[in-house]
């Protein structure tokens, strides 16, 4: 059975409207991940659109250098 993935506003709600370690003490390992999964998910989604198509590429190009002198250095 899957258990049931809290949004942000209720994980909020779950630990008061104390910040920081404070707050982060009072949620679990797996509440803390999910609040950072979705913080991610919203960031990488707007970084995507804020990038021109030349900047996407230039990107692209840069990360399959990477994987391509990895792969010979193997």
């Amino acid at each position: 059975m899957r258990k049931k993935v809290l949004t942000v506003a209720e994980l909020t709600s779950k630990a008061g409207k104390v910040g920081g370690k404070a707050r982060a003490a009072k949620l679990s390992a797996e509440e803390r991940q999910n609040i950072a999964r979705q913080g991610g998910k919203v960031g990488g989604r707007a970084r995507a659109e804020k990038l021109s198509s030349k900047r996407r590429s230039e990107i692209a190009r840069k990360a399959a250098a990477a994987r391509w002198a990895k792969a010979k250095q193997n």
